[in-house]
């Protein structure tokens, strides 16, 4: 399966520390180690099998397609240093890069998280894992997740999220992206598993600044397909400061 990561957009709601480095390489304290966001998302990835990766980065995100380029350099640097533990653990990252086949996608404007996943559909076959690189799991339930299905938790402010509406099987009714009366407290965690049915459906959605993923689920339900809602309790959303900071106290107590 392939997996497609998102890490395109502004960052806006985290300036201005989001101004030159990327929220996705933001650093997070992770079972004992301190990594980038985007980094803990891919190791969790490819430790439950996936080999081959589609990152969809934007304008400005240079310091994304660096960090995952081996610096062999850098390692002797730290070994000559004495700095042994530090260059394993990089070694251990540069290996799975390397066992791994990772495409850069350019998304030139901030057009929508739906935008940025049609940017990957030259290079996706099949079914596909699409994540977006501002919320981490502490572990990703894919045993639980079948194609066309996506992760959902409860929130009490659902205002800023993508609410769901699901029917007692857990089957998705409606989806609605940042509604001002939200029908629930339930909300879009950004892990999805979908077909190719989904790039079809967004090329059709009519719309003005940015195209949603939303949009493009909600037309599939539509005319008829059915989507999964798996409910998740433990999630770190990194997008905002205020949630930023509530996961990183959560992560180290």
């Amino acid at each position: 399966m392939h997996a497609v990561i998102t890490a395109a957009g502004l960052g806006t709601r985290l300036l201005p520390a989001s101004k030159e480095i990327p929220k996705e390489m933001f650093p997070i304290p992770f079972k004992g180690q301190f990594k980038p966001i985007i980094q803990i998302i891919f190791e969790q990835l490819y430790d439950i099998g996936i080999r081959d990766f589609i990152i969809v980065v934007g304008r400005g995100k240079r310091v994304i397609e660096d960090h995952f380029t081996p610096d062999y350099d850098f390692i002797n640097y730290l070994e000559s240093k004495g700095k042994v533990n530090q260059a394993d653990y990089l070694r251990q990252f540069y290996r799975k890069i390397e066992d791994s086949r990772i495409a850069f996608v350019n998304q030139p404007e901030p057009r929508g998280f739906g935008d940025a996943v049609l940017r990957a559909e030259p290079f996706v076959q099949g079914e596909f894992l699409v994540v977006a690189a501002d919320t981490i799991l502490s572990t990703i339930p894919i045993s639980s997740m079948v194609v066309n299905s996506f992760l959902v938790t409860t929130v009490r402010d659902p205002r800023p999220y993508g609410v769901v509406v699901v029917d007692d099987e857990g089957f998705v009714i409606d989806v609605e992206e940042k509604p001002k009366e939200p029908k629930s407290n339930l909300v879009i965690v950004p892990y999805y598993i979908f077909d190719k049915d989904i790039f079809g459906e967004l090329k059709q959605v009519k719309y003005n600044d940015e195209l949603q993923l939303t949009d493009g689920i909600k037309g599939l339900i539509r005319k008829g397909k059915k989507f999964k809602a798996i409910k998740v309790d433990i999630v770190y959303d990194l997008g905002t400061i205020d949630n930023y900071i509530e996961s990183i106290r959560k992560l180290v107590t």
